[in-house]
């Protein structure tokens, strides 16, 4: 259906056609549709079954207007509509349910807007009109000239060190604060919580994709990942635990293509796990950012993410982002810590329980529920670093954050760090 991140073209479609399930409705419906200067004979009798119908046989117009009132499940029964439904077009919901969360769902599903019935002519006009801005809006920019994405992974050194949560935020401030097209992978398949965060369903489309990587193209991109806002996208699973992740990860690299042509930033949520397994996911990163606690484990783990990155992807940008900060209680000190992985922690973000549990209430992401908070401030520079960083290569293959002294494994000096924490407890 409609693809906000890539508006569609109407080209040589029809502007209109509607399927509503009453005769009163289409009374309604039939002077604004001619005072839009479409046709009225576009206007048809029957819902989404009957749109379903008519649209697996013939070409998909522009606007299309469909009734939802005799769907007994709706959300399930869109999905119908989805499969039929050419890239582009730009889906008006109606029904009876007077439901905030059934609204905002059928929004994230891809439908533009849902009115509820009954219909009035000043509420119809207005949908329709906002509905034809969509292909009335810049495009952007010269179309031929090369395009420039930046692709992100965020790797948690531990787990539970907030990675996901600046998974989440940055996707967020990409597509809000910055106006780019954005898509978030959340690449932990069983337990992820990117769609959690945002408060969405994650739908199958992750799965789907894993299942059939031949299936990946633009079209399925556009069907299968959910909409967060007008710029922000999301693939993202809750596979059944008793199912194993079956893949080559050939379907991973295919979405990571996809992406770099859809969109301008991509950000992958990475469990460590992943790198283990599918090392050349970062073939085309070009930023790993990893996210860590001032804790012994964290550097020992941030030690050997950096050693396993210098082997596997030496042209990636890296960034260390210190995570859940608490000056004077922190297991080592950033010092210790710095000295331990030999560079400097790029970002400190300090510790916010309060305002962690108030975006989970909220069901939105860390940055959209505090934009006020001191570790919100420290995350928005953190986006700004990546946008503005520069991702191309050096002479040697390598980009300039990417370098880091040899032995690092080596050169920890773990005993020492906890000889100076056995000391400080005594």
């Amino acid at each position: 259906m409609n693809a906000p991140w890539k508006p569609g073209m109407a080209g040589n479609r029809d502007p209109f056609s509607a399927f509503v399930c009453d005769d009163a409705t289409l009374d309604q419906l039939r002077p604004v549709i001619i005072e839009m200067g479409w046709q009225p004979e576009k206007c048809n009798r029957g819902g989404l079954r009957n749109a379903v119908q008519s649209l697996s046989v013939s070409a998909s117009p522009a606007i299309l207007l469909v009734d939802l009132s005799e769907c007994g499940d709706p959300l399930n029964d869109i999905n119908g509509l989805a499969e039929v439904c050419e890239p582009g077009t730009v889906v008006i919901a109606i029904g009876q349910v007077n439901d905030v969360r059934l609204y905002r769902d059928l929004l994230a599903s891809g439908i533009h807007d849902y009115l509820l019935k009954p219909l009035s002519a000043s509420q119809l006009r207005d949908s329709l009109t906002h509905a034809q801005m969509v292909f009335a809006a810049p495009k952007g920019g010269d179309g031929t000239a090369a395009k420039r994405h930046i692709s992100t992974a965020i790797v948690g050194a531990r787990g539970g060190v907030g990675a996901s949560t600046l998974a989440t935020s940055l996707s967020w401030l990409f597509s809000m604060d910055h106006k780019l097209p954005t898509a978030l992978l959340d690449l932990d398949v069983h337990f992820g919580t990117g769609a959690l965060t945002l408060d969405l369903e994650p739908g199958r489309g992750l799965t789907d994709a894993i299942d059939n990587p031949s299936r990946i193209d633009g079209l399925f991109i556009e069907r299968a990942m959910i909409r967060a806002n007008d710029n922000l996208a999301i693939l993202s699973a809750e596979a059944p635990i008793s199912a194993p992740l079956m893949t080559d990860g050939a379907a991973f690299i295919q979405l990571e293509e996809e992406f770099r042509q859809a969109f301008d930033m991509t950000v992958i949520d990475m469990p460590r796990n992943m790198l283990i397994n599918f090392p050349h996911l970062l073939g085309n990163v070009n930023i790993v950012v990893i996210t860590a606690e001032l804790t012994l484990a964290s550097a020992r783990d941030t030690i050997r993410i950096l050693a396993w990155l210098k082997s596997n992807a030496p042209h990636t940008h890296l960034m260390v982002v210190a995570n859940k900060v608490q000056p004077g209680t922190a297991e080592i000190t950033k010092a210790d810590f710095e000295a331990s992985i030999e560079r400097r922690i790029d970002f400190l973000v300090p510790f916010d329980l309060k305002a962690a549990a108030n975006a989970a209430k909220l069901g939105q992401t860390f940055i959209a529920a505090n934009p006020s908070s001191k570790a919100s401030a420290i995350v928005r520079n953190v986006a700004q670093a990546i946008i503005h960083s520069d991702i191309e290569p050096d002479e040697s293959g390598e980009s300039t954050a990417s370098k880091s002294k040899s032995s690092l494994l080596g050169k920890i000096d773990l005993k020492g760090l906890i000889a100076k924490k056995e000391k400080a407890n005594a």
